[in-house]
């Protein structure tokens, strides 16, 4: 995506597969049905109803949100963690992919973040991580015309990998399909895969509705379905690595 103009009606649930792929030294992979809200920061919902139990979006949860000196919105605070990276994303839209607090609770291991001029061209991508340590790490890049880029791995997220290598990142949407797609590629071991597509429905109420009915206590469930592949893994004795202190950047809690 490079400009506006590929964007869904907004806000918008996109339903579909996340794969994980990993080769060496134990082989293992997963395919679990799921969805995420793609949103304008500039139009965040805030329902009133009973979609408050599980479309809740809250500053708290990204970037800077948690810092004693937190901005009131998660625009402000994407503003400013790109300002310190060298972007200036205030004059255009950004839009952001994400899970929402149902029921209180939210667990996100990657937010993206697509931040437009105010001509509607993509300036650049600010795509956050999180590990289930309660850390948060975050990149900035800018992907070429194909929605691919790639960045230096500088954050600890599984305790089976160390804090090296590269990752190659994709961040599409077109045709009414988002795309996201992290590779980590290391000299010497096979690549590890995350990837999520599916299609973008604008979130109406009975969009919503039956996406939540589908996938009830979607976040919960990442929590511990997480959980459990490790345990999966830790009983193959894949090694676990120690894990590096965590070095916070500037504008990120």
């Amino acid at each position: 995506m490079n400009t506006v103009d590929d964007l869904p009606l907004l806000p918008a649930i996109v339903s579909g597969p996340l794969v994980h792929r990993r080769v060496d030294p134990v082989r293992h992979g997963f395919r679990h049905e799921t969805y995420q809200w793609l949103v304008d920061l500039d139009d965040v919902p805030s329902p009133t109803d009973w979609r408050r139990w599980v479309c809740r979006f809250d500053v708290r949860d990204h970037l800077g949100g948690t810092g004693h000196d937190s901005l009131p919105t998660i625009r402000a605070n994407v503003e400013r963690f790109a300002r310190t990276e060298g972007f200036d994303v205030t004059a255009g839209r950004i839009v952001m992919l994400a899970n929402a607090r149902v029921a209180g609770y939210v667990f996100d291991p990657l937010t993206v973040f697509w931040c437009f001029d105010a001509a509607g061209l993509l300036t650049c991508v600010v795509a956050e991580v999180h590990n289930t340590y309660g850390e948060r790490h975050a990149y900035v890049v800018v992907p070429d015309r194909s929605g691919v880029t790639g960045v230096n791995k500088a954050f600890y997220v599984s305790p089976f990998n160390d804090v090296s290598g590269r990752y190659r990142m994709e961040f599409c949407v077109e045709q009414g399909r988002v795309r996201t797609a992290i590779t980590l590629q290391r000299p010497g071991k096979g690549d590890f895969v995350a990837r999520f597509e599916g299609a973008a429905q604008h979130a109406t109420a009975s969009v919503v509705r039956r996406t939540v009915l589908r996938h009830p206590f979607l976040t919960q469930r990442i929590w511990l379905m997480i959980r459990l592949h490790g345990v999966w893994l830790w009983a193959r004795r894949l090694p676990v690595v120690r894990r590096a202190p965590h070095v916070h950047q500037d504008g990120v809690a």
